[in-house]
């Protein structure tokens, strides 16, 4: 009996680690599991509204979003100029967000832009795993697009931080001296999930002229 019990405990258990490991590896095609504190709805249905920032740009982003308060922007995203707009899901991982920056390049130098900012992005994280990285017309208007999976180690060795991995769109338009940025970025853990509303809400983007 002692050796039937033990062979059945091992079989279990050979199961459940397998089952595991399934789970968890990266680019599963299974559903990702959220922490159960957070009561996420994986299956719930994302509604878009439309919404316009600095009166410049309309987009349709999820209804769930609101707009992040200047003191949530100076701790997310500190820099010396501003986001044109910040908006954030509820529970405040998931981001869509607009800059602007003086520039001298022009409309033709698209590809340029592209292989710098391209460099700039693999300089910023520890790892990136490009989706797509294109020249593509939006709203009849010509903008760079990266789509990857990033991850940012902290480099001090006597961190005991996790590695912060996130899945990102970003694009960038050029006009009259100015280079517009629109970032939509989750955890990786979540990109199943929100890939195609992220496609969806990049691709309803307009700027005016």
């Amino acid at each position: 009996m002692k050796n039937v019990f033990f062979i059945l405990l091992s079989f279990f258990l050979l199961n459940t680690a397998v089952g595991y490991a399934q789970s968890s590896s990266y680019g599963s095609k299974g559903k990702p599991t959220a922490p159960a504190n957070r009561n996420y709805n994986y299956d719930a249905p994302i509604n878009l509204k439309k919404v316009t920032i600095a009166k410049r740009v309309t987009v349709s982003l999820p209804e769930e979003f609101t707009v992040m308060p200047d003191e949530g922007i100076a701790v997310k995203y500190p820099a010396a100029r501003k986001p044109l707009g910040v908006y954030s899901s509820k529970n405040g991982q998931i981001d869509f967000s607009v800059n602007e920056k003086p520039t001298t390049f022009i409309a033709r130098d698209l590809p340029l832009v592209k292989d710098i900012y391209k460099a700039s992005i693999m300089r910023t994280f520890s790892e990136v795993q490009f989706i797509r990285e294109e020249i593509k017309e939006i709203d009849k208007k010509q903008m760079i697009v990266f789509e990857f999976v990033s991850t940012l180690k902290d480099e001090n060795p006597n961190s005991n931080k996790a590695p912060v991995k996130k899945y990102t769109i970003m694009q960038y338009y050029l006009k009259g001296g100015k280079l517009m940025i629109f970032t939509f970025n989750a955890p990786t853990l979540l990109k199943d999930k929100w890939q195609a509303t992220a496609n969806k809400v990049m691709n309803s983007i307009k700027v005016s002229s």
